[in-house]
């Protein structure tokens, strides 16, 4: 153990609310034992960002953040003012989250006395500019970090193609506090009520931003399927994003607007799952779903897509029901499996929950973390007392 605390920035740039990454890192930083690590969470925060709201979920939590504001995505003015805050707090390792931190924080550990760490989440974007230079670049950055953290196997795996070390690239899959999140079968009527949700129907529930990625004109065309089966199906898809039109559109098109709902963004999707009776994602990219991960634990029956790491944290057969990424007729399949033997779901939903209390818990995942921190920290410490070559950087 250190004979001082190990001192990390993490650091992240994001729009709007957030996803994902946003809770792993406020979460893990609240409960992070500060003997050990002093955690300073900092946002960039794009000037021109008005719904942005990391800071009201960070104020919640008694966690060292800050935000750097910018004027633009490529604001030189940031420079500056990330080497002083690294300086300022004496920071050891600069935790990135995204492509853009990713390049910050290597020309950080080249300016200053610093360990560069990422978390890989994957590479979801689908625009042409993220395809053709963002990524390829950002893969090309990564393969000089001494250490690398991929939410799953198929990110580990594109990282070492791409010349990352695989000594170097640690898979540590996301995790959930499960207890925070228990289902309360006595809410379901409540919240079922308010959504307009028939106690005789059978409610199918999806979480996401409206992108391309999450590929919820797919969800609605196999739900369409589903209906001529199942006439007392529902369909409810919480989020918001770019394709909300197009899929209202569909929606109407196919003739389901008493029957598909689109919630818009939601704050309550814990108490969104009371009311389901089965969770469907769609996606044909993800990194690890915490939207999944929250379907488990929250005790939902899952259909998923195996995009990026679902497969590796719901086990086909075992704790859901998982099926190649863009294939209507395997959804379709599986939904109707899910809907026609509740007693199999049962058991599903069981193996879920103990997984995410074990395997898949918060603490876990941390306490993995955690080591590879400290693991840093000493490789650190011995290249500066010279009893160890410099790392490749």
């Amino acid at each position: 153990m250190s004979d001082r605390p190990i001192r990390i920035l993490e650091l992240r740039s994001v729009r709007g609310t957030g996803g994902g990454p946003e809770k792993t890192i406020l979460l893990g930083t609240a409960r992070t034992d500060r003997r050990q690590f002093e955690i300073t969470v900092c946002y960039l925060r794009d000037v021109r960002d008005t719904v942005f709201g990391i800071d009201q979920k960070a104020a919640g939590l008694s966690i060292d953040y800050t935000e750097i504001i910018e004027r633009h995505s490529l604001d030189p003015s940031i420079w500056p003012k990330l080497r002083h805050l690294i300086r300022d707090r004496s920071i050891d390792i600069v935790h990135a989250h995204e492509y853009k931190t990713d390049v910050l924080a290597w020309m950080l550990a080249r300016a200053e006395k610093v360990t560069p760490l990422s978390t890989v989440h994957g590479w979801t974007g689908q625009t042409s500019r993220e395809l053709r230079f963002y990524y390829p670049l950002d893969k090309w950055i990564l393969s000089l970090f001494p250490r690398l953290i991929a939410v799953s196997d198929d990110v580990k795996r594109e990282l070492v193609r791409c010349g990352a070390n695989p000594d170097q690239v640690v898979t540590v899959l996301n995790g959930i506090d499960h207890q925070a999140f228990h289902r309360d079968r006595a809410r379901a009527p409540g919240i079922r009520g308010s959504l307009g949700i028939a106690a005789d129907e059978f409610a199918i529930g999806a979480v996401g931003r409206l992108e391309p990625q999450k590929r919820f004109d797919v969800l609605i065309d196999a739900f369409a399927d589903v209906r001529r089966q199942h006439r007392r199906a529902r369909l409810l898809i919480a989020g918001d994003g770019s394709l909300r039109t197009a899929l209202e559109q569909q929606i109407s098109a196919s003739g389901l607007s008493q029957s598909c709902t689109l919630l818009g963004h939601r704050r309550d999707v814990a108490e969104l799952h009371d009311a389901f009776d089965l969770f469907v994602q769609s996606s044909d990219y993800e990194g690890t779903p915490n939207a999944v991960l929250e379907a488990m634990a929250l005790e939902t029956p899952i259909v998923a897509t195996a995009a990026g790491g679902t497969a590796e944290i719901c086990r086909d057969g075992i704790d859901g029901l998982i099926v190649p990424s863009g294939d209507r007729a395997a959804l379709v399949a599986a939904m109707n499996c899910a809907v026609d033997d509740p007693a199999a779901a049962a058991r599903r939903v069981a193996a879920a929950r103990a997984r995410v209390e074990t395997e898949l818990s918060f603490e876990r995942r941390m306490r993995k973390v955690e080591e590879i921190y400290r693991s840093l920290f000493e490789e650190r410490r011995r290249i500066s007392s010279g009893k160890m070559a410099p790392v490749r950087i």
